[in-house]
């Protein structure tokens, strides 16, 4: 049987989110290791890292924007090419601090464009009864990047040193685009007879200027395209995805740039040494993800739920139980425990993205990547706030008790994202809706 294209599109883009998260894990890890050496304090440490985030938030909406206008394919394709470039050129040096803040944003702004093109491309090519397990498969992607970037990159840097990450990371990042540029492709027309009839495919085509297309009754006509932001901006359901996106990527990425620091310096046990065992939450993202895709689906398309449903249960389920795990990570002392708690958490927030993330293709199918764009706008925001403020606790900790050793300093890095996860799961659960909302 032929292998249909819809497939080949959510690997090339399952491909894409592991590979831009290689390259965010890698900078973390080059630059902790770099900054350490150089004696960079944690507080300049968080600023840098946070930088990255600052160019991603500028460039969500307009990202969306850019795949609903001209296509998900060109969009992509440029990202990954000004980004790979960037990677390929930049020396890492922490006492060059403008040099490498300029770089991050550019890094930041270019990534920035990648996940609203990717809800444009898979809302415009996947019938609504694949849509969990093929976000939930995409978005994946993201985790199992990270783990397989904690797994080889401290030994690459060990071994040749923080610059050659970059390296990898631009060859990676240039070796995507050739795939994309050479089997990626922007809405399909005629694969689903059945879809085009209920608006899918054709529906959703990349708006060329200010008309946009419509089946009726067989017949392809031509109508005004305007896109709703009032509508947009001021619906609850909406609020409901955009609060939980926040609270997601603050749990995510403050353990994705300070998980490192608080194997290295929390519990005094170097990366190198933890052999395996330090992929596991992000190999458990991979897992939890995929299985919340699988059952969402299952429990849809067998009517044991419904979408609503189905998408309010998965969210508080996975973001109740990483509430609880985060809160406890500094009780445990040793470096299984911390595995344990941190895999825990970041498994059971992947859970929940087949609650809230797929939410965006609900409530509004044919403008998903713009509303992506708003939503990840506030996911971005809690990198910019997460990883800057626990720098700033750190520092404040550190000053306060000498070193960063006792449990004492890492309590409030952790019971924020916490109180976040359980605070937001009763948000979503008041207000998200799995129906259409906008048209």
């Amino acid at each position: 049987m032929r292998f249909p294209k819809r497939y080949w599109i959510v690997v090339l883009t399952f491909i894409c989110t592991s590979v831009c998260y290689i390259e965010r894990v890698g900078f973390s890890i080059a630059y902790t290791v770099a900054a350490d050496a150089a004696g960079v304090n944690q507080s300049s440490k968080g600023a840098i890292l946070s930088t990255f985030y600052y160019g991603y938030a500028c460039s969500q909406v307009p990202g969306g924007w850019a795949a609903q206008k001209i296509g998900g394919k060109t969009v992509l394709l440029l990202s990954f090419v000004l980004w790979s470039l960037t990677c390929a050129l930049v020396p890492l040096d922490p006492n060059r601090v403008f040099v490498l803040i300029v770089a991050r944003l550019l890094v930041g702004v270019a990534q920035g464009f990648i996940f609203p093109s990717i809800h444009t491309v898979l809302a415009q090519w996947v019938p609504p009864h694949e849509r969990s397990r093929s976000v939930s498969l995409t978005t994946s992607g993201m985790y199992l990047g990270a783990a397989m970037g904690m797994l080889v990159l401290p030994s690459l840097v060990k071994f040749r040193g923080p610059q050659s990450i970059f390296v990898a990371e631009a060859a990676m990042g240039g070796m995507w685009s050739l795939l994309w540029f050479t089997y990626g492709s922007d809405a399909p027309r005629i694969e689903h007879p059945k879809a085009t009839a209920s608006g899918f495919g054709e529906l959703l085509l990349p708006i060329k200027g200010n008309v946009k297309s419509k089946v009726e009754n067989g017949r392809v006509s031509v109508k005004t395209a305007k896109i709703p932001w009032m509508k947009i901006l001021t619906s609850l359901p909406v609020w409901a995805i955009v609060v939980n996106n926040f609270t997601f990527h603050y749990g995510l990425y403050v353990l994705m740039n300070w998980l490192p620091t608080y194997f290295e310096l929390g519990l005094k046990l170097s990366l190198q040494d933890m052999g395996s065992s330090k992929m596991l939450p992000y190999l458990n993202m991979f897992l939890f993800s995929n299985i919340g895709g699988v059952v969402a689906d299952y429990l849809i398309t067998k009517r044991i739920m419904s979408v609503t449903k189905t998408r309010k249960f998965l969210n508080t389920i996975g973001f109740l139980v990483a509430s609880l795990a985060l809160i406890v990570i500094p009780i445990f002392r040793t470096p299984g425990g911390a595995v344990f708690c941190s895999s825990v958490a970041l498994g059971f927030l992947a859970l929940g993205r087949a609650g809230f993330a797929v939410n965006h293709m609900d409530v509004a199918p044919r403008y998903a990547g713009i509303v992506m764009g708003v939503s990840n706008t506030a996911g971005t925001l809690a990198g910019i706030i997460g990883v800057d403020l626990t720098g700033r606790l750190l520092e404040a900790a550190k000053t306060a008790n000498s070193d960063l050793t006792g449990p004492e300093s890492w309590r409030p890095v952790f019971f924020i994202p916490g109180l976040l996860c359980f605070l937001s799961s009763l948000i979503f659960l008041q207000f998200s809706t799995g129906e259409k909302i906008f048209d």
